[in-house]
């Protein structure tokens, strides 16, 4: 059984719903963490903790097959005026494919990442920890082996 989350944390599984997740990044939260694959040229299964940065301006996201990085903007756009956007951190870890446009798929988890989930969840509950404590607080943002 999964220990229970703190009062104030919420877990929500957007899919590939970007615009549903754009929404809920305005609906007055003190951070936000979203858990994604990143590949950043890391071994397979390495973390990352990385710190967000909202595009201000750029052409209109569309609602369809959003990254993450179009989903803040989405979002920033949508909260122009009274909402303003949460601290946005990404928890990322890096894949062991990469998919190419339509021509490769691939389904479930590789070794290496589905390794990586036990580190991550607990990299995740100290996350939550600390941002429940300081919604300003500086965290690592390094990768974890």
């Amino acid at each position: 059984v999964a220990d229970p989350l703190p009062p104030g944390v919420e877990t929500v599984d957007f899919g590939i719903r970007g615009m549903d997740l754009a929404y809920r990044l305005l609906a007055g939260y003190d951070a936000a963490v979203l858990v994604d694959a990143a590949p950043r040229g890391e071994e397979p299964g390495t973390l990352h903790l990385i710190e967000a940065d909202v595009p201000e301006d750029g052409p209109v996201p569309e609602a369809h097959g959003m990254d993450p990085v179009k989903v803040l903007a989405l979002a920033a756009r949508l909260g122009e005026g009274d909402e303003v956007l949460p601290r946005v951190l990404v928890l990322g870890c890096e894949p062991a494919v990469r998919l190419h446009g339509d021509e490769d798929v691939a389904f479930g988890l590789s070794g290496p990442v589905r390794d990586a989930v036990p580190r991550a969840v607990e990299l995740l509950r100290t996350v939550t920890r600390e941002l429940l404590a300081d919604p300003a607080a500086s965290l690592e943002a390094a990768p974890a082996p």
